[in-house]
C-alpha cells in the first residue's frame, strides 16, 4: 500500500494511465520511486485518510428546498467518523436500523500542509491541497428522528472518497452529478448541479470552519449536495463525479 501519482490525461479514459509510486506521504517533496503500473493493474484505495471529515448541510439552495428547510445564515457543520471512509469500489453497507438510505453526492476539499486554524479568505485557499469525490451517505430516516446527524451520517462506509486528489483545480463552476445503476440498466441520473451554485464557496467554507476547530493535513471538507438525493437499495451501483476530478463508483450491498 502507498501513495502515487496518476500520469497520463484522465479526461481521455482509464486506459493508458499509470501509476507512479511516491516515497512516503504526497505532502512534502515528491519524490518518486522505480515502481510503476498500469491502472487497470492497481486496486484504488481511499485517496486519504483523513483525522476527521467536516461536512456542511444546505449549501445548496434546492437541496435545502427539497427537505423542506430554509438555507442557513451560516455554514451549517456536521462531522463524519473517520471510519465511515472507503474507497472506489468498496461496498455501502445498509445498515439494519435504516430503511431509508440516500446517497449525496459532493465535492470534497483535501487540507493540505500546514492545515489551516483561524485563516482568513486567503490563508484558507493556500491550505487547500485538492479536490476529489464525496459520496456523503445519509441515513435519511435517522436524520430525522434523531434530531442531530451523528447516527445518521456516520455509520461505516458511509463516506466514499476517490478516485484520486486533483491539484491545481479550479472548483468555481464545476459539475457535479450523481448516477445510479442496476445492473445491464442505463444508470439514472439523479443529482446534477454546478458548484457555481452553492451558497458559501470552498474559501469561506474552510475559512469558517477553521475559526471553530483546526484543520489538519488530510482533512477532508464535504461542500454540500445538489437537489436530486433519493433511496439507493441492494444491488445498486452509485457513481458520484465532479468535473476536472473524475468519478467515484460504489456497489451498495444489504449489511450482514
Amino acid at each position: 500500500m502507498s501513495f502515487g501519482v496518476v500520469e497520463g490525461d484522465p479526461a481521455a479514459g482509464p486506459e493508458g494511465l499509470t501509476v507512479a509510486e511516491i516515497e512516503g506521504h504526497p505532502f512534502g517533496e515528491i519524490r518518486f520511486t522505480t515502481a510503476r503500473w498500469a491502472l487497470a493493474d492497481v486496486r484504488l484505495l481511499s485517496p486519504i485518510l483523513p483525522s476527521k471529515v467536516v461536512c456542511v448541510g444546505r449549501n445548496y439552495a434546492e437541496h435545502a428546498a427539497e427537505l423542506g428547510n430554509d438555507v442557513p445564515a451560516e455554514p451549517l457543520l456536521f462531522l463524519k467518523p473517520s471510519t465511515s471512509v472507503i474507497g472506489p469500489r468498496d461496498a455501502i453497507r445498509l445498515p439494519a436500523q435504516s430503511k431509508q438510505v440516500e446517497h449525496e453526492a459532493e465535492l470534497a476539499v483535501v487540507i493540505g500542509p500546514p492545515g489551516a486554524r483561524r485563516a482568513d479568505r486567503a490563508a484558507a485557499a493556500q491550505a487547500i491541497f485538492g479536490y476529489t469525490c464525496a459520496n456523503d451517505v445519509t441515513a435519511r430516516d435517522l436524520q430525522r428522528s434523531d434530531g442531530q446527524w451523528t447516527r445518521a451520517k456516520g455509520f461505516d462506509s458511509f463516506c466514499p472518497l476517490g478516485p484520486w486528489i486533483s491539484t491545481g483545480l479550479d472548483v468555481g463552476d464545476v459539475e457535479v452529478r450523481c448516477e445510479v445503476g442496476r445492473g445491464a440498466d442505463e444508470p439514472e441520473v439523479r443529482q446534477l448541479g454546478r458548484t457555481s451554485d452553492m451558497v458559501f464557496d470552498v474559501p469561506t467554507l474552510v475559512s469558517y470552519i477553521s475559526h471553530v476547530m483546526t484543520l489538519l493535513p488530510g482533512d477532508v471538507v464535504l461542500t454540500g449536495t445538489p437537489a436530486g438525493v433519493s433511496p439507493i437499495v441492494d444491488g445498486d451501483t452509485v457513481t458520484v463525479r465532479v468535473g476536472g476530478i473524475g468519478e467515484l463508483s460504489n456497489p451498495v450491498v444489504t449489511l450482514d
